[in-house]
Order: C-alpha cells, then sequence, then structure tokens
C-alpha cells in the first residue's frame, strides 16, 4: 500500500475499516506550553486505534543547552520507539494531531529520515475527523507487540549550525523561516531566550499553508506560494527553520504537496542558532 501525503478523514475511516490493523494511526497532539497536555487530548478523544506519540518523550533527543528546544534523537533511539508503536518496515503510518498539522508533520519528516517512505499526515487532523462524524475513541490505547521497523537511508536532507554559518560569508542557500511574522522580526518572543533570525532568513508562516477550514491548500496554489518564496531558487537550495525545528516540517510537507521536493530542514532551528552567543542575528522587517 503506497499512501498519498495528504489523506482525507472518509479515505483514512474506508482503510482502517477494509484492511484492519494493517494502517497505523499516531496522534502526535502536544502543546508547546504545557507538554502533558497532548496526552491528556488524545485520551479524552482520538481516532479509534491511534496511539499517542509525544513531541519530547518520542520525538526529540536529549538537550545540551545549545542543541534547541526539540534536537532531533538518535536514528537509532527513533526506530526503537517506532518499534515499540508496532511499526513494521512495510508499515501504512498515517500521522495527525489537534493543531493544524504541526506535530503530525514533525513525525512525517523524521519518518521518512529514518527510511520510512510509506507515511502520510490526515489532512485537517482530529478537528476534521469530529467535523465528518466518525467515530471517536477515549482512553489510552492497547498495547500492541513490538514491531520490526528498522533504519533505511534517508529520504530527507539536513543542515546544521555550521553549514548555515558558512552559507552567511558564502550563500549558497536561502533561509526560510515557518514561525509568526512578528517572531521573525523579533518581537513578542516567548518561547526562546533571544529575539531575532538568521541573517538572510525569509518567512513563511507554516499556517499559511492552511485554508480556512484546517485543511492543507490545494497544490496549485502552494506551488505558487512557494515559487514565489523561492525567487527563482530550486527547491534543493532551500533550508526551513523554525523556533526549534518543527513546523519547520509543516513547511516541508507543503512543498511535498505543492510537488516542489527537496529542500532540507535545520532541525536546530531558531532555539540552537540563538543559543550560542556569538551567533549572528538580524531584527526588524526583512530587506
Amino acid at each position: 500500500m503506497t499512501l498519498p501525503l495528504l489523506v482525507q478523514p472518509a479515505e483514512l475511516d474506508a482503510l482502517v475499516r477494509a484492511v484492519p490493523g494493517r494502517i497505523a494511526v499516531l496522534d502526535c497532539s502536544f502543546d508547546l506550553v504545557n507538554p502533558a497536555a497532548g496526552r491528556r487530548a488524545h485520551e479524552a478523544a482520538h481516532v479509534p486505534g491511534a496511539h499517542h506519540v509525544d513531541l519530547e518523550a518520542d520525538l526529540s533527543g536529549a538537550k545540551t543547552g545549545r542543541n534547541g528546544r526539540h534536537p532531533l534523537p538518535e536514528r537509532s533511539a527513533f526506530a526503537t520507539r517506532m518499534r515499540d508503536f508496532g511499526l513494521d518496515d512495510d508499515t501504512p503510518i498515517v500521522a495527525y494531531d489537534n493543531a493544524g498539522g504541526m506535530y503530525a508533520a514533525r513525525l512525517w519528516w523524521m519518518l521518512r529520515w529514518a527510511g520510512h517512505a510509506d507515511v502520510a499526515v490526515l489532512d485537517g487532523g482530529l478537528a476534521a475527523w469530529k467535523a465528518a462524524g466518525l467515530e471517536v475513541a477515549t482512553g489510552p490505547a492497547a498495547a500492541v507487540p513490538v514491531g520490526r521497523f528498522t533504519l533505511r537511508p534517508s529520504l530527507t536532507a539536513a543542515v546544521d549550525r555550521q553549514t548555515l554559518l558558512d552559507n552567511l560569508r558564502h550563500p549558497a542557500r536561502q533561509v526560510v523561516d515557518a514561525r509568526a511574522a512578528d517572531r521573525f522580526r523579533g518581537e513578542n518572543e516567548t518561547l526562546d531566550p533571544v529575539g531575532g533570525r538568521i541573517p538572510g532568513a525569509v518567512n513563511r508562516f507554516y499556517r499559511d499553508n492552511l485554508g480556512p477550514d484546517g485543511r492543507f491548500k490545494p497544490a496549485s496554489q502552494l506551488r505558487a506560494d512557494y515559487e514565489a518564496v523561492a525567487a527563482g531558487r530550486p527547491p534543493a537550495s532551500l533550508v526551513m527553520q523554525c523556533g526549534s525545528g518543527v513546523t519547520a516540517c509543516h513547511n516541508l510537507l507543503a512543498l511535498e504537496v505543492a510537488g516542489l521536493p527537496g529542500a532540507a530542514l535545520y532541525p536546530g532551528s531558531w532555539s540552537e542558532w540563538s543559543a550560542w552567543p556569538d551567533a549572528p542575528i538580524a531584527t526588524g522587517p526583512a530587506t
């Protein structure tokens, strides 16, 4: 089975009914301000059969104080966690959340980082599932046998802090910041100690990927939007970043939906960049 990038609620409902137990559904609901809220939300209402995946416990590694708020874990540690959710190498996986896809997109990217291609995001998340009148379950998910998920060659690209420092001296890549415009300008920063942006970055707020209904905009609209952001550059020259490497994945998913694959993620993002005392920082409107 090969899933599309985005799965609609009725499609997912039909798939799980047609092949019971074949598709893994993973609920990535989370709250940056209240990390315990995601699991509580999952237990209050989730897609039947879904397991909860926690941003900090399952999708992040150890923090050093210099590597950002949500550093990537070791690939081997991530594979172990995916096996704990019962995943095999041939398991089709659908991720969703309660926040417009921002956390589901992180899992989507990380699964591809681990070499797993058959992964999709539920378009519109739990809100769209409920709006479609589909059944929801409550309580914790049932235990599953440990899976046989293994690491394979990565299907994604990532760059590190040093690469972007070098890029300031010899520009070859365009950094695209997924945060809201005020944080991009260095204003109203509430998540990181220092406000501002990486010099030379341009802004593409991740929520601009969504329409009023909370679903992703049509591929043609996303393509036009990102071609304007890229300003003639090829997708492979783009680097997506945000506050901590989460919502940048939403932009990467939107690029894939738009048919513009190849952009890289800066996993540490602003929370890593700004943690270094000698970090170059820009503020104010982009020029």
